[in-house]
This record gives C-alpha cells, sequence and structure tokens, in this order.
C-alpha cells in the first residue's frame, strides 16, 4: 500500500522539529548532510512526498488514534546526497487521512 501524496505533513514538524537542532535526538544534522534547511523547508516537504509515492507503506502498530505506517527508502537530497530514512505516519481515525509522524535515520540491519 502507498501512502497518498495528499498526506498531511505539518510545516511545524519540520520547522520547529525536524530541521532545529535540539541536545536529545537531533536530526537536523542528519538532514543538513543531503542540504536541507530551515531556508528550504518546503524541499524537505517534497523529498517525503516524493518518497512515499515510490515506496510501500508497512503497518507498524495502532494506538488509540489510528494506525502507524511506515515508509523506508533514500530521500533525495537538495545537494545530490541521498539519506537512507525511515518516516512514520498515522491514518487517523478521527478523519481517515494519513498524517506525517516524524522521520529519522534507517539502521541497516
Amino acid at each position: 500500500m502507498q501512502i497518498p501524496s495528499k498526506a498531511i505533513i505539518p510545516e511545524d514538524k519540520l520547522t520547529r522539529y525536524l530541521l532545529v537542532f535540539r541536545d536529545k535526538d537531533d536530526k537536523s544534522k542528519f538532514l543538513a548532510q543531503a542540504g536541507f534547511t530551515l531556508d528550504n523547508a518546503a524541499s524537505l516537504q517534497k523529498a517525503i512526498i516524493q518518497l512515499i509515492t515510490v515506496e510501500d507503506a508497512i503497518k507498524d502498530g495502532k494506538n488509540e488514534y489510528g494506525i502507524f505506517y511506515r515508509v523506508e527508502g533514500m530521500l533525495e537530497g537538495v545537494n545530490g546526497i541521498n539519506l537512507a530514512v525511515v518516516t512514520i505516519w498515522i491514518l487517523r481515525y478521527i478523519d481517515d487521512c494519513f498524517q506525517f509522524v516524524t522521520l529519522k535515520p534507517r539502521k541497516d540491519r
């Protein structure tokens, strides 16, 4: 199954979390390797959407808010460097919409 390209990616998730340095669980340095910064957050959003249009989603649990899905693959960087990532999505029970939850580096198995 594929996450639809119209899935919700909250801007705050990009500009106030993923692309901002954090003392704990920082992802901004990882994303910066591929050229993603606060100045081009829209490019990160576009790359995430591109990823979900080519890779399948795998059911990954559920809670009282919805069903979680995982999409793994290569995130195309703006500088030509690609990053192996895992993205997490939720299919919300309240409105049957997919929403982006987070992104993290993929650890090789």
